[in-house]
């Protein structure tokens, strides 16, 4: 099982943190967020990982020699994806990784900041069955507050995003994405049986989607990705009930995820 974590961002929401560091490498409760993924996904049988890295990047690939002098037995393949020359984005990231990701099989991305107690290895093997029923991607969602929201029909399936601050909704299905711009666009498409969730940061990719990214520029969002497809590929979002998720992006969540990983590790 391979699995991409996206660790290249700029971490500008975590200043002054991330002045001299990159947001992978900040710490909660002494544990960098880098630290904390790869344990976990190690933990649920991701044993060949990819991290992308921009932002300071020679300090991660620093800090995951490191963690090998540490652990030289830990059974882990780690390679890195560069992205020196250009920060790509979400689905430039997973373009700019195919040469790692692509062996045929569905791979696992995650971002670094995202805190879950998702059993990974499950979502990983259910949404490896919904992608062999034809499905293209499997995306962890949550009823988080988001003032930008994914868009869900009845199936589960994406049908497009909103922007509850400027009212912009963008859909493949000109049905939605003519309200754009109107500030009742949110009531109306409620009103037409789409299920607004966030994003969570998580999902299943088929290989297929390298397929499909080849045309695109270097740069783009996954998200953006997902909506050009949706109205051709199933693009599914998975709602865990009882889910606990923390995105932490922001300076006043990290006395929460210090919490939340403490909760976790005495399990």
């Amino acid at each position: 099982m391979k699995a991409l974590i996206f660790a290249a961002g700029l971490g500008t929401r975590l200043k002054p943190l991330t002045i001299n560091k990159p947001k992978a490498l900040v710490e909660v409760g002494g544990v960098t967020f880098l630290e904390w993924q790869i344990r976990r996904l190690l933990s649920f049988g991701f044993k060949d990982i990819v991290i992308n890295v921009h932002h300071f990047g020679d300090k991660v690939e620093e800090f995951v020699r490191e963690f090998f002098r540490k652990n030289p037995h830990c059974g882990l393949k780690i390679q890195f994806s560069e992205e020196f020359d250009l920060l790509r984005d979400t689905g430039g990231g997973v373009r700019h990784a195919a040469k790692l990701l692509n062996d045929k099989e569905p791979f696992l991305v995650h971002n670094v900041d995202i805190l879950s107690d998702l059993d990974l290895k499950s979502f990983y093997s259910s949404s490896v069955r919904r992608i062999e029923e034809g499905v293209l991607a499997s995306v962890v969602v949550s009823g988080r507050y988001s003032d930008r929201r994914l868009l869900f029909d009845s199936n589960n399936l994406l049908a497009g995003w909103e922007n509850l601050k400027t009212f912009e909704v963008k859909s493949p299905y000109k049905k939605y994405a003519s309200l754009s711009g109107r500030e009742d666009a949110h009531k109306i498409l409620e009103e037409r049986g789409l299920k607004p969730f966030a994003f969570g940061g998580i999902h299943v990719l088929s290989p297929k989607v390298f397929e499909l990214m080849e045309s695109w520029e270097e740069k783009f969002s996954i998200v953006d990705f997902y909506l050009k497809n949706a109205a051709k590929y199933k693009i599914e979002g998975r709602y865990f009930e009882n889910l606990r998720l923390i995105d932490v992006g922001r300076l006043e969540h990290l006395p929460k995820a210090e919490e939340f990983m403490k909760e976790l590790s005495n399990k």
